[in-house]
Parts: C-alpha cells; structure tokens; sequence
C-alpha cells in the first residue's frame, strides 16, 4: 500500500532503507523518547527493525518525493480488527524536523485507518516531555484523555517517562 500526500510518499519499509533509518536514529534526540530504540543505532538494528516490520503491512516508510530519501517512520501498531481500533507512532530524522512532514504524513495514515482499515479508534501514547509530538497530534484532532505515570522507558537512555494517552474516533474527523 502506498499513500502519496503533496511531497510525501507513505510506503512499505524495503531494505534499502536501512541507510536512511540507521542515519535518522543514530541519534539521542531522535531516540530519546523512544520505548524500543537502542543507542547507538547501526545498519544492523534498522534490517532486523525492517525484516519485522515487512510482516506487518501497517508500517510505513515517509520518503521524501523529491530525493525517495526515508525521513521517518509512521505505523499503525496493535491492530485490532474486532474492536477496530489501532495504536499510531511516529517517528523523524532531526534533519527533518519542523518542516511540516509529520504533520502532512499524519492525517493520510489517519484517513488510511478510518477509510480503508474500517476502524474507529486510533490512540497515540507520547511523552509529556515531547511536546512537538503533543502539539501535532492535538493539531491533528486527537484528544488528550488521559496520564499515565511512568508508562515509557525510552530503550536509548534507560529514563522513565509519564505519557500522555490520546485518543481519535473517525467520528471526530471528515473523510
């Protein structure tokens, strides 16, 4: 499945990402506010992350349609088709932030979900400390609905952190 948005391209990780993705979370900024990132991040950690994510279909690659450079990931995790309801995450190259590409690839994942997937519930967990993130899903419509105490342990620096829970309803949004 491939989702193509004015300058993005939403699309299945394939290998010769690995690149991309290891240079992109190489990085403590990046990966500090990630539960299963390590620090340092090599080419090996982004083939076993991409030979994972390869059995999945709801994981994409944002490429860039001006250079198909991988600029992050964006993933609908925990899939569940009964209570039609997802976990999303994301994830950008600090080269790329602040260039409005997280909150361009957000709402084609959100909209994907809703319309193709059926579902009704999207939720996204985010340290409180990442307010960038907080902003852009409360940009995007999620609700914040709740705090949770330690609920995150970012793998790159061993720290605790508090999460918010946000929440999203296809009820909440124009498809």
């Amino acid at each position: 499945m491939r989702l193509v948005t004015e300058r993005l391209i939403l699309r299945p990780l394939v290998f010769k990402d690995a690149e991309d993705i290891a240079e992109n979370l190489n990085n403590i900024d990046v990966s500090r506010y990630l539960s299963i990132v390590p620090y340092p991040y090599n080419l090996k950690n982004a083939k076993d992350f991409i030979k994972i994510t390869r059995k999945s279909r709801n994981f994409f690659a944002i490429a860039l349609k001006s250079s198909e450079k991988v600029a992050g990931i964006i993933a609908l995790m925990n899939v569940d088709s009964y209570v039609k309801k997802a976990d999303i995450g994301f994830w950008l190259g600090e080269k790329y932030w602040r260039q409005g590409i997280a909150a361009e690839a957000l709402p084609a994942i959100v909209k994907f979900a809703f319309s193709k997937l059926k579902l009704v519930r999207l939720q996204a967990t985010v340290a409180i400390k990442n307010k960038t993130s907080v902003k852009l899903l409360r940009k995007a419509g999620f609700k914040k609905e709740g705090l949770r105490r330690k609920a995150l342990r970012a793998k790159s620096t061993g720290k605790w952190h508090d999460t918010y829970v946000f929440g999203l309803l296809r009820t909440d949004v124009k498809l």
